[in-house]
């Protein structure tokens, strides 16, 4: 097993071969740096297979185009398809893996499993690698019992997993009936780049309630498309991603301040401390003078 670990002290990697050509990333990333880069290369003839396990990454594209994933999601393109994208983490963190295969590598010299099914690696090339597209899927129970053994095995079990496993994957995504209608929806970077905006206005604002229809207004988008792209993005709608900031600046706020539970639900915006304090135990588990309290 030949194994490399790399860290800039907020990004962490390790990369692990699994067979010839055949390559497996683990990322831990909080930081939006360019420094410490997912793509490393621009070959046609290699195939990346992204999956997140946790937070959000998204890709911003020189063309234009936008796509994320979220927990369960899953992406395939060749690496030269995205060398000139730029990554960003819309929620701060991500953790997931990356696969790279070198389908010359696979056509010419595929593993044992695999040498009665010689069509692997030009099905592969055929489906993902042709066009400059970047096919992204939502996570079915398929899909998530392949990718959810890649991790949390018995270290001396993992490695044999891991190869059992990545075979496993490749067979799947050679099937005629590999499911396409679950895919992601791409957006275009103008769009999503006022979603970011609106974003930061509103968590600059926590103790104002802004509608929909008011910032629909304010920055010329579709209702309908706002919440979309906002959803896209951040993975969850408006009203329940902004509900996590006011949580966490309330909790902040209790902890770090000897303001009162009323200020601070008016800080964050509830008139109603009542109210306040069912949205924070909803979210803690406790009341937030029990939170200050245990802090």
């Amino acid at each position: 097993m030949q194994m490399n670990h790399e860290t800039d002290g907020r990004n962490r990697a390790e990369t692990v071969r699994l067979y010839p050509g055949i390559h497996i990333s683990f990322y831990s990333l909080t930081a939006e740096t360019e420094s410490f880069p997912i793509y490393d290369g621009h070959s046609e003839q290699i195939l990346e297979i992204n999956y997140c396990r946790a937070g959000r990454i998204g890709w911003i594209r020189k063309n234009g185009s936008s796509v994320y994933l979220g927990p369960k999601d899953f992406s395939l393109h060749t690496m030269q398809a995205y060398a000139d994208s730029r990554r960003t983490l819309p929620n701060g963190f991500y953790d997931g893996m990356t696969l790279r295969i070198d389908l010359q590598e696979l056509i010419s010299h595929p593993p044992e499993p695999l040498e009665d099914a010689e069509v692997v690696g030009t099905l592969l090339y055929e489906k993902f690698c042709r066009s400059a597209a970047f096919p992204s899927f939502a996570g079915n129970r398929e899909t998530e019992a392949i990718f959810s053994f890649f991790y949390n095995q018995p270290p001396a079990l993992q490695l044999s997993y891991q190869k059992i496993k990545i075979l496993e994957l490749l067979l799947y995504l050679c099937r005629p009936d590999h499911i396409t209608e679950r895919r992601l929806t791409e957006y275009q970077s103008e769009q999503v780049e006022i979603v970011h905006k609106i974003h930061e206005q509103l968590a600059q604002s926590l103790d104002q309630r802004v509608t929909i229809e008011a910032l629909s207004k304010q920055y010329l988008m579709n209702p309908t498309t706002l919440k979309a792209v906002f959803k896209s993005v951040y993975g969850n709608s408006i009203a329940a991603h902004m509900k996590e900031h006011r949580m966490e600046e309330a909790a902040r706020l209790l902890t770090e301040t000897d303001r009162s539970i009323a200020e601070i639900a008016l800080a964050v915006g509830y008139d109603s401390q009542s109210k306040f304090s069912a949205a924070f135990k909803s979210c803690f588990h406790m009341l937030p003078k029990e939170y200050r309290k245990n802090r």
